[in-house]
């Protein structure tokens, strides 16, 4: 016999989300609000929000097993636990419709279930142990918002706790909401909104690879939008810290321009100047971040498409953001 817990009861269990879509048989994350998606054009943006990177479902229990149920997911898909922070086991859970968790450490833990992070996840239930106790967990970790591209989503990582900023947010205590959109990265006025609406003791904005593949904007409407982008998001965060990355390294991209007249090289000059003139203006808490320093061309290797990190690359960029980004910006208020 087991306790179960229905989509109602584990309202309070989800971290990293933004809103929550409710049937009468599942739930489902949404990392857009999902009453207002139709203010989030175009729909390969709506479709990326979909899917839960980074979200995770969190709660303290005595259990030592977990059985969910689930619509089969799509392609492949992973489920990551951790108990009390350690990793436990990571499920393959793509065209089924549970999974199972067993001999889970003894004792009251928290328990986090890391999502699929490139495919919907839309749960029915959860059954823990029927004499198990079950209470909500609110992740009193420094909120970290992350906005970006591919890069940011990390669909080729080995699993979902295992994508770049998830292992930032783990290795310097950060409670993660990530805005990793795969090819839907273009300074959306939308987006910024809903950003600047969010708690965030931190923020970090990886941006341009999208918009330079995609030939979205040329040199000028491209400083302009960043410009516009950051200045919503400090309507309400006048002084969060805020990181802004230039794109990592791309070897057909670097110095070769798209059909606006656009390189990589060029694009991380203009979003330098953009953060500059920020800067210039009173700014203290916003830094420019070098892409190349987080993953530059010594990395080649770990790039097997040009653009995106294999699973290797991703652990690259973790480690490169932690020393870079994180140690030295996202200073913990408990250390100011």
């Amino acid at each position: 016999m087991f306790l179960m817990l229905p989509p109602n009861k584990l309202r309070f269990a989800w971290q990293g989300i933004i809103s929550l879509q409710y049937t009468d048989e599942w739930v489902m994350p949404w990392r857009i609000s999902f009453e207002d998606r139709g203010l989030f054009p175009p729909e390969k943006l709506r479709e990326r929000a979909a899917t839960p990177a980074g979200v995770r479902i969190s709660f303290y229990s005595n259990t030592r097993n977990i059985i969910g149920e689930v619509v089969p997911c799509t392609g492949s898909a992973l489920l990551d636990l951790f108990c009390d922070g350690r990793f436990h086991e990571s499920l393959e859970i793509n065209s089924q419709n549970n999974f199972v968790f067993q001999t889970l450490p003894k004792g009251e833990k928290l328990i986090e279930l890391w999502l699929p992070q490139s495919t919907k996840f839309r749960l029915k239930f959860l059954k823990l142990d029927k004499s198990a106790s079950f209470v909500s967990y609110a992740d009193p970790r420094p909120k970290w918002i992350t906005y970006g591209s591919s890069i940011t989503h990390c669909g080729g990582a080995e699993r979902p706790s295992n994508t770049w900023p998830a292992i930032v947010a783990r290795e310097h205590g950060l409670n993660l909401t990530c805005l990793g959109y795969g090819g839907s990265c273009h300074l959306e006025p939308m987006v910024a909104r809903m950003i600047r609406d969010l708690p965030a003791d931190f923020i970090s904005l990886k941006i341009g690879i999208n918009i330079q593949a995609r030939s979205v904007l040329n040199i000028n409407a491209f400083g302009s939008a960043i410009i516009g982008f950051i200045k919503i998001i400090r309507e309400k965060h006048k002084n969060t810290p805020l990181a802004v990355i230039s794109p990592i390294y791309s070897p057909p991209r670097e110095q070769l321009s798209n059909v606006v007249g656009v390189s990589l090289e060029g694009m991380r000059e203009e979003i330098a100047r953009a953060v500059n003139i920020i800067k210039n203006r009173g700014d203290m808490n916003i830094y420019y971040i070098n892409g190349l320093n987080l993953f530059g061309s010594n990395y080649v290797h770990f790039l097997p498409d040009d653009v995106h990190p294999d699973a290797e690359g991703y652990k690259v960029i973790a480690k490169k953001f932690l020393s870079q980004v994180a140690e030295p910006i996202f200073v913990k208020p408990s250390t100011v």
